[in-house]
């Protein structure tokens, strides 16, 4: 099993940037692909994007170009980049672990507990 933990959301105005980190504990992070997942108010979990145990990345459309995705398997812990962040970006955002690539949230057997994130216009 593998425990997550997301950190760095907050309220930032449209634009911006934030970083987010998921920290990872228990089995090894590197055997792990993780995916990024977010859901506003009243909308249905959504993803965000994914990176593979090999550092292979993949994206929403939506996000293609603004977010960034990216590990530290020393660190045992993934990135979420968030740059030019739009009102709509707003939502709680999650990591999630597995051992391949995925882009669905039943795909997906562990999960942190979120992170808010606030874009204001």
């Amino acid at each position: 099993q593998v425990q997550l933990v997301e950190s760095g959301g907050g309220l930032v105005q449209a634009g911006g940037s934030l970083r987010l980190s998921c920290a990872a504990s228990g089995r090894t992070f590197s055997t792990y692909a993780m995916g990024w997942f977010r859901q506003a108010p009243g909308k249905e979990r959504e993803f965000v994007g994914a990176i593979s145990r090999s550092g292979i990345t993949y994206y929403a459309n939506s996000v293609k170009g603004r977010f960034t995705i990216s590990r530290d398997n020393a660190k045992n812990t993934g990135y979420l980049q968030l740059n030019n962040l739009k009102v709509e970006d707003t939502a709680v955002y999650y990591c999630a672990a597995r051992g391949g690539v995925a882009s669905t949230t039943n795909d997906y057997s562990y999960w942190g507990q979120g992170t808010q994130v606030t874009v204001s216009s």
